[in-house]
């Protein structure tokens, strides 16, 4: 059975002071710890503005979390709303959990605010002062917080502890007065262990145990014990039972000790049942005498008899006696009360809307007489006669169980199934079944019209092979291609291919390789056909007029592109310089440059300034280094009788 709420998953609650050092030291680990004056300003600001934000963002984590846990009282059940009012003080939960959020608000006011504040700051000391000001600031908002972070750190401690109850559960709750053996009957029905000593107020809170009935858990709570007296003087023990009694709907077991043992005369004992009695409005109550092995309702005067029962009949109460100490009428009473308060339930959802609205659904049918005919029920002759005869005369019929426990008992007795078989000859039931007989397998000659499915086998898998062929006669036939045809086909292939190719190369910035080229001058050999990406290069070499004349590496480069077998290290040293400042040079459109010269300006310019941000971007204020590993300081002056070198 589980809980309605889990008040053990709360977190522990830090006092201020840890809780001050948890947040500043988690700001040390996880932000950046190094800066200089020689920043430029905004990277002094962003190195701050992080502090002070992760600071914030930290301790309204931190607290946002403990908001979380706690549960509010308006929005939880009744009966644990009261009993945490009960033990805490409704009043004081409520403010120290209001001062935490309203320290969580302060704080992200004080952030926001010094955030602001050092989008101006002008100087690394200034930032700092800010920053150290903004901490500052937080922490003695966290300080002010102690009393409520102590109370908050008992009140979670108290809580983990607190029974796990569930107020819809079905409940036997246990009352009364002080040492009347509400603790003795909670052992013996529950698994539950509930200390028990022969004095007043052994059980000082609430305890939970479980118990089944009719194949379902039931909880059993048993109460601290009560006194006669006034609502206003109950003490902390006392109301706990109270809000029990008030919140959850039980079925009440109100114990009376009438032999006095516990210190209490019967009629205080009356005279608590009567002042509490409108607790139990609307709920089951079973009034329990217990300690009947020393005195008895027998026992006691009329007077005293008279009284109790009339409360009894007020209070339209069950009564049964009992003895926690030899078992007598306790595993009675646990059926009693929990068959009251199944029948009590029931009630209530008789008398519920939801109720009606099913009935209405529901259809009982009654079978109809087809005559007016008496039939009675038959009874054979032969049980007329086992009847008739007496019990210890009558033959029982020997189990299969009593021949197992004959034969060794479970584990060991080998059960015969063939005892049950119907053969001609009953003596063929213990005959071992041969596999072969006769040079045949007997297991083919247990169907006696197995050659019947042979044969319709056979027919169908020759029907499955004439579909077959009828199928493949009804696809068309591929023509046969003589050898000129297929050359051609071949011819038109390979041209296409070189035509993608040539598309593809259309660009003379791209070189061919050496594959593309041998496969273009076989296929110009073998059809006669010229490579176009040649004839245009000449034409353009004789088009050009009065031109400077093309250098040694340009008219290898053209060779290189053209797809010439002639290739040396030099020129392809040139070809590649010479491509990639052919493709990095050109200007775009939309680049805004004017010419190449212009691009190339740019470009050089562009380095030169990012010479200094890449000499200190190679270092940020997050690594964790040492600019100065031999300072003067340390490695100067004499060697001391220490051993360490120190000029001052």
């Amino acid at each position: 059975m589980t809980s309605l709420y889990n008040f053990k998953t709360i977190t522990v609650v830090p006092p201020s002071k840890d809780f001050i050092d948890i947040v500043l030291s988690k700001t040390q680990r996880k932000t950046p710890t190094v800066v200089h004056k020689g920043y430029h300003i905004s990277r002094i600001r962003q190195f701050y503005m992080r502090k002070v934000k992760f600071t914030q963002k930290s301790i309204n984590e931190k607290l946002s979390h403990i908001l979380q846990d706690f549960p509010r009282m308006d929005d939880i059940h009744p009966f644990y709303g009261d009993l945490m009012h009960v033990l805490y003080d409704r009043d004081h939960y409520k403010v120290a959990l209001g001062q935490v959020g309203a320290v969580r608000h302060m704080v992200d006011n004080i952030g926001r605010d010094y955030v602001r504040l050092l989008k101006y700051g002008d100087s690394l000391y200034r930032c700092k002062q800010l920053k150290r000001a903004a901490l500052g600031r937080m922490a003695t908002a966290c300080k002010k917080l102690g009393s409520a972070l102590t109370y908050l750190e008992k009140v979670r401690q108290h809580m983990s502890r607190l029974p796990s109850i569930d107020p819809n559960a079905k409940t036997l709750l246990v009352t009364g007065f002080p040492n009347v053996g509400k603790s003795s009957f909670m052992n013996k029905v529950t698994r539950a262990d509930v200390e028990v000593q022969p004095y007043a107020f052994t059980t000082k809170s609430l305890f939970v145990g479980h118990t089944d009935y009719k194949y379902s858990s039931w909880q059993v709570i048993d109460t601290p014990g009560i006194l006669d007296h006034s609502l206003e003087e109950r003490n902390v023990i006392e109301m706990q039972a109270i809000t029990a009694l008030a919140h959850l709907r039980a079925c009440i077991l109100f114990f009376m000790d009438l032999s006095g043992q516990c210190g209490y005369s019967i009629a205080q004992q009356l005279s608590l049942f009567k002042s509490i009695r409108p607790l139990f409005t609307g709920k089951p109550i079973v009034v329990v005498f217990n300690k009947c092995d020393v005195c008895t309702l027998d026992d006691i005067s009329p007077e005293e008899h008279t009284a109790i029962m009339s409360a009894v009949e007020e209070a339209e109460a069950k009564w049964i006696t009992t003895s926690t100490l030899t078992d007598i009428g306790v595993g009675d009473l646990k059926s009693l009360a929990c068959e009251a308060l199944l029948a009590h339930r029931a009630e209530q959802k008789e008398g519920s809307g939801r109720f009606q609205a099913i009935q209405n659904r529901l259809y009982c049918a009654v079978p109809v007489a087809r005559d007016g005919i008496q039939r009675e029920s038959f009874v054979p002759d032969s049980v007329l006669e086992e009847r008739g005869t007496e019990p210890a005369a009558r033959k029982r019929r020997k189990t299969e169980r009593d021949m197992e426990w004959e034969n060794g008992g479970p584990g060991r007795y080998q059960p015969n199934t063939r005892k049950t078989w119907d053969l001609e000859n009953p003596e063929w039931v213990d005959d071992i079944m041969p596999d072969i007989m006769d040079g045949h397998n007997v297991y083919d000659f247990v169907d006696p019209e197995i050659h019947q499915r042979l044969v319709e086998l056979e027919d169908e898998e020759e029907n499955r092979l004439q579909l077959q062929e009828v199928e493949a006669s009804r696809k068309p036939a591929y023509a046969e291609l003589d050898p000129s045809t297929v050359e051609a086909v071949q011819f038109i292939k390979d041209k296409v291919r070189v035509l993608k190719m040539e598309r593809a190369m259309k660009n003379p910035a791209i070189r061919r390789t050496r594959q593309q080229s041998d496969a273009i001058e076989r296929f110009n050999s073998r059809t006669g056909s010229s490579d176009g990406r040649g004839d245009s290069l000449t034409e353009e070499r004789s088009s050009r007029k009065r031109q400077r004349s093309t250098s040694a590496a340009q008219e290898s480069l053209q060779r290189d592109r053209s797809g010439s077998s002639v290739s040396t290290k030099s020129t392809r040293s040139l070809s590649g310089r010479s491509e990639s400042r052919e493709r990095s040079m050109s200007v775009g459109r939309g680049e805004g440059y004017k010419d190449v010269n212009q691009k190339l300006r740019a470009v050089k310019l562009s380095k030169i300034k990012s010479r200094s941000r890449n000499r200190v971007g190679k270092q940020g204020e997050g690594d964790r280094v040492v600019n100065n590993l031999r300072p003067k300081h340390l490695f100067t002056g004499k060697v001391k009788s220490n051993g360490k070198r120190d000029r001052r």
